[in-house]
């Protein structure tokens, strides 16, 4: 069973090696760069962005571009659901290591602990899967990969980093995944204070990720994002402005602005 659970998790991170390339090119941002939603009009999913599955058996978290005072965004409402949207994308994070994105959120996720399995929810989170040396793992993570490469026949990322909107757990908690050591979750925002607002961030990536891992990352193969609900059964919504790379500013890293 626990097995089992791994794969489950693992295949929420497999899906950033299934995404088509698009058939066009959108606003002059070149392949394998972030799209932003904003290029695209309102109605319908976003360009270059693909559906992110982690259980067929989940329901699935609603995702939709919408007007927000002139500016599209991507709106998203989870009903004891779990879905995602992924992008792939390939980008040194040692070079444009500064991350910019903007989220509002209609609520917490009032029973949710991603400290605690089974209670692992969140209302916003921005996904970030790494590429790396895998036969430098220990030999249960290798074997891990191996299956999950196995029964879906695609490679999923040496690690994944994930922001997300705590309820309880300080600012720059980082928390390792019950599942699996792989993923860590960095909470950029925690508590009630701002519900209903935007917020927007600036995180160093390179150093976020050195701080979780204990090492420097390679280079940056997805940008997700994930609303969830499946293990608490609740309902929240959230809004995602664009996400966008940057060269780092020395002076404001890893800044939270409200």
């Amino acid at each position: 069973m626990k097995l089992l659970s791994t794969l489950i998790l693992l295949s929420l991170l497999t899906a950033c090696a299934q995404l088509p390339k698009s058939g066009h090119s959108a606003a002059d941002t070149p392949e394998g760069q972030i799209l932003p939603f904003s290029v695209n009009a309102s109605g319908g999913l976003p360009e270059r962005w693909e559906p992110m599955i982690i259980n067929r058996t989940k329901k699935l978290t609603e995702y939709k571009l919408v007007d927000d005072d002139g500016k599209t965004v991507l709106h998203a409402r989870a009903v004891a659901a779990a879905s995602g949207l992924m992008q792939k994308v390939d980008i040194d994070p040692l070079l444009e290591s500064q991350l910019n994105w903007r989220w509002r959120i209609s609520g917490l996720v009032q029973t949710a602990n991603n400290s605690e399995r089974g209670l692992e929810d969140s209302p916003a989170r921005i996904i970030l899967g790494f590429d790396g040396d895998k036969d430098s793992l220990p030999f249960a993570d290798q074997i891990m990969f191996e299956t999950a490469r196995l029964l879906t026949g695609r490679d999923v990322p040496y690690a994944t980093l994930m922001y997300i909107w705590g309820r309880k757990a300080p600012v720059d908690t980082i928390i390792t995944n019950t599942r699996s050591n792989r993923v860590k979750m960095l909470v950029a925002e925690t508590g009630a204070s701002g519900v209903g607002d935007w917020h927007s961030f600036s995180r160093n990536i390179a150093a976020d990720y050195e701080k979780a891992f204990g090492e420097k990352p390679g280079r940056l193969i997805a940008v997700g994002v994930l609303t969830d609900t499946d293990n608490t059964g609740e309902t929240v919504e959230a809004w995602y402005g664009d996400i966008s790379l940057s060269t780092p500013d020395k002076q404001a890293e890893n800044v939270a602005v409200e």
